[in-house]
């Protein structure tokens, strides 16, 4: 059983940063790819950027590429979202994510773990 949580998130003027990270426990982190969600309200959830098992493929969404960077520690468990520039529109739940096997990145559905979320607000 994999454990995945999230920490990092708050509330930021749009232009400022934050760090997400997200905490694996349960399954050798190292196997499998991981990626971040978001969820704004009365909105599905979204794509936002997908790692490989071994950091070395990453994926993202066109809204933010350039401005958020995703990356994975494996000797810590750990996947970051870096997030810079960010804007009113990025506010959203974020959720990170474990594991599509033969799916899609980008796919919520095709992720088999998932944390319970961590709120970023980004205020104008």
């Amino acid at each position: 059983q994999v454990q995945l949580v999230e920490s990092g998130g708050g509330l930021v003027q749009a232009g400022g940063s934050l760090r997400l990270s997200c905490a694996a426990s349960g399954r050798t982190f190292s196997t499998y790819p991981m990626g971040w969600f978001r969820q704004a309200p009365g909105k599905e959830r979204e794509f936002v950027a997908a790692i490989s098992w071994s950091g070395g493929s990453t994926y993202y969404a066109d809204s933010v590429k350039g401005r958020f960077t995703i990356s994975r520690d494996n000797a810590k468990n750990t996947v970051y979202l870096q997030m810079n520039s960010l804007k009113p529109e990025d506010t959203a739940v974020y959720y990170c994510a474990g594991e599509y096997g033969s799916g899609r990145y980008v796919e919520a559905a095709d992720y088999e773990y998932w944390g319970q979320g961590t709120q970023v607000t980004v205020s104008s």
